[in-house]
């Protein structure tokens, strides 16, 4: 648990369903309410004003909705956005937003618990990454920085780093969404403006551009070696020379890609 408030404004159109999240809520010692909002415009001033942590955000609301309210921040310092609906059409979208969950109405408490322990996590990641640029800005001010204990704590930061990466991405298929551990992911080629996740025997599809699936993905674990393809370093088992400048890699699954010439600065990483 953080050892601070996390403030709260919760968003819904609905006054029965305000009082009803409020109410459970209220269970949690660390949850402040800062206030409640009925529309998405609303919401948009008091997020901007008040700056909260947390927001509890109603997806279907008259006039702005709760994606046209993150779409209307999507610049700006945003908060965690949990989105609350009665309809689980929305599921794949508020994923695709960032959300850092997705609850059905009614709220389930066992589901409630599990989105609070993710928001804890979360700030408290937040305030840890923080912390340690502060700290690194300091000690590179001084005149004489010890240089073990810098290197020390820029370690520390790069761990930092490396957990604000996914640990898992939201798959739609068939009407169901499927939860991708990252690190199970063998390699990713395009298709398009849609990416094939290919994990053990299953190739899962996910609407991406490539652009983007690198910026969600942590380059100590995955680099690109072709325009269309990214690959888990950590599988690679062979590395082997062919025409033309190129290179072939085999993954522990037996796949075989291609690195192209415009990417052969990274073959160091797989040695």
């Amino acid at each position: 648990m953080t050892d601070k408030k996390i403030r709260t404004l919760l968003v819904d159109d609905e006054p029965l369903a305000l009082r009803g999240l409020e109410l459970r809520l209220s269970t949690f010692e660390d949850i402040e309410i800062i206030g409640t909002c009925a529309n998405g415009r609303e919401a948009i001033k008091k997020i901007r004003a008040e700056r909260p942590a947390l927001v509890f955000l109603d997806i279907q609301m008259p006039g702005f909705d709760g994606f046209a309210v993150v779409k209307a921040l999507a610049k700006e310092e945003m908060p965690l956005v949990i989105f609350a609906t009665a309809f689980d059409q929305y599921a794949i979208k508020a994923f695709e937003a960032h959300a850092q969950d997705y609850l059905l109405k009614p709220i389930d408490e066992d589901r409630l618990l599990e989105s609070i322990v993710k928001v804890r996590e979360t700030i408290q990641e937040r305030i840890t990454f923080e912390q340690n640029a502060k700290l690194i800005n300091l000690i590179r001010s001084m005149n004489n920085p010890p240089t073990l204990e810098l290197s020390e704590i820029i370690n520390s930061q790069n761990l930092t780093l490396e957990n604000n990466y996914e640990s898992h991405l939201n798959i739609k298929d068939r009407g169901q969404i499927t939860r991708v551990n990252i690190d199970s992911i063998e390699w990713i080629d395009a298709a398009g403006d849609y990416m094939c996740l290919h994990v053990a025997d299953k190739t899962h599809i996910l609407r991406e551009t490539m652009k983007n699936m690198e910026k969600r993905l942590n380059p100590a674990l995955f680099q690109r070696v072709h325009r269309s393809t990214i690959v888990n370093i950590s599988r690679v088992v062979e590395l082997q020379p062919t025409n033309g400048g190129k290179y072939q890699i085999t993954l522990k699954s037996g796949a075989k890609l291609q690195v192209s010439r415009n990417y052969r600065d990274i073959l160091a990483k797989f040695l």
